[in-house]
């Protein structure tokens, strides 16, 4: 088992702040990549094209193995890329991007007031998160008669199966992903169910597939 819990968002989400007459417009998405990040950031570039700043920050990756990134875009140095980036660090999250939109109100807010503004508006789309985690899988096919099928049901979803696709033939054909964790003790107690009968096939193996937290 993972050592290291990968906490990523499972969905982009969007909020905002006013801070003395500016609006912070906050997007936040999931991302696989720099080049996804990237992506997002002109995206949300292109959604407000008008704004007076777009300040991004990103991290990909986790615990050692990460790449992060900000820019103030036009703030001035440190006062915006940072606050926000230094948030984003604090969630524990990876593989997000999020990019502070601001479009100015009239009045200066000081450097004090601007960092505080940018990880302000970043704790604020953080409430709104739904999290998930990445976790090694693996995916299984296992042919089983009728007679067996709901015993296996019930064994499945007691080891948090997912299942991918039932098939009914000429006896019951499942695709199902479990955790790896699961997979040795759910292996062994179908095989005790079906007296041998049962044996489920590996048909793939993924390191990183989202299980949403609750």
């Amino acid at each position: 088992m993972d050592q290291i819990q990968r906490l990523i968002p499972l969905e982009a989400v969007e909020t905002e702040i006013t801070v003395v007459n500016s609006r912070f417009i906050v997007s936040l998405a999931p991302v696989n990549s720099v080049e996804d990040a990237r992506d997002f950031i002109f995206e949300i570039k292109k959604r407000y094209p008008d704004a007076s700043h777009h300040v991004p920050a990103f991290v990909i990756g986790h615990g050692k193995s990460i790449i992060a990134h900000c820019s103030d875009d036009g703030e001035p140095s440190g006062t915006a890329g940072r606050p926000a980036l230094a948030v984003l660090q604090g969630s524990g999250l990876g593989n997000v991007v999020v990019v502070v939109t601001r479009y100015f109100g009239g009045t200066k807010l000081g450097t004090g007031g601007l960092v505080k503004a940018y990880g302000d508006a970043v704790r604020e789309v953080l409430k709104q998160v739904k999290f998930a985690t990445l976790l090694p899988t693996t995916t299984l096919v296992l042919v089983t008669p009728y007679r067996l099928y709901d015993q296996v049901v019930r064994l499945m979803e007691s080891h948090d199966a997912v299942v991918l696709e039932t098939e009914f033939l000429e006896d019951v054909i499942v695709t199902l992903r479990l955790k790896d964790e699961e997979v040795q003790a759910f292996t062994n107690m179908l095989g005790n169910l079906s007296s041998g009968q049962v044996e489920p096939i590996v048909v793939d193996q993924n390191p990183e597939s989202v299980f949403p937290l609750d």
